[in-house]
């Protein structure tokens, strides 16, 4: 089987190709550029099944769905479930649950197979909570690192959109609003882990994922793992399990 997987997101949209072994292709484009995944894939194998996620809105999916056209195979966009590929949901509406959170619960779950943090730093960051048997006990959504920069500015009149950097003790502007927004993202998601322990989830694990997800880890007083692509990694799973 040669899976073609997307994730569509807000500012991105992910994709690779596997073919049954190991991914042979992971790229991106711009949201924005959604029509032109066609020609991202000229020359590679046609999949046999294309499986995607997309919480980017109904615009972006009829793009998508219209740059695949040519292929045999129609898109199959996930939704998100109460149970799929061993993980149950405590979503009060588990389809409610956007399909990317949902994916990357999955993924998380096959490689790991304990209780985790499952966070993806983009344009937002997501911050969820899975069980050491399974089940997904809820989460944190706050506003991303360009979100939190492009607020202040809007907020106030002497901010400015300036890129600082992360430091203990910032001794310049904008070194102190980007040490407030990383101190904030790792703080949000040492939280989680501690209100994790603090309910029976032994040694949870912050699996990370998403553009910014190695600033932020580089700051995170816990024990994490870096994954490229995770919702990826979960809709694979999705596509060899047939739920």
């Amino acid at each position: 089987m040669i899976l073609l997987a997307i994730d569509a997101g807000n500012s991105r949209i992910k994709w690779g190709l596997h073919d049954g072994e190991a991914w042979t292709r992971q790229s991106w484009l711009q949201t924005a550029a959604a029509g032109a995944l066609a020609s991202e894939l000229g020359g590679l194998p046609p999949p046999d099944t294309i499986l995607a996620s997309n919480v980017a809105g109904a615009a972006v999916e009829e793009a998508l769905a219209a740059a695949l056209g040519a292929y045999t195979p129609a898109v199959r966009w996930i939704r998100s479930k109460a149970r799929q590929c061993g993980v149950t949901s405590s979503y009060d509406d588990p389809e409610r649950l956007g399909a990317d959170r949902w994916a990357a619960l999955i993924g998380a779950w096959h490689l790991f197979h304990g209780p985790c943090a499952v966070v993806s730093v983009g344009t937002t960051m997501t911050v969820d909570a899975l069980s050491g048997d399974g089940v997904f006990l809820g989460g944190f959504i706050v506003p991303g690192v360009d979100l939190m920069r492009e607020s202040l500015t809007r907020g106030t009149a002497q901010l400015k959109l300036q890129r600082g950097t992360f430091t203990y003790f910032p001794a310049s502007t904008p070194d102190a609003i980007m040490s407030g927004i990383v101190n904030a993202l790792t703080g949000a998601i040492e939280r989680m882990l501690d209100f994790m322990a603090q309910t029976g989830q032994v040694s949870p694990l912050a699996v990370l994922s998403g553009g910014s997800a190695e600033m932020v880890a580089a700051q995170l007083n816990a024990r994490y793992e870096l994954v490229d692509n995770l919702v990826l990694e979960g809709l694979l799973r999705i596509a060899l399990s047939g739920e």
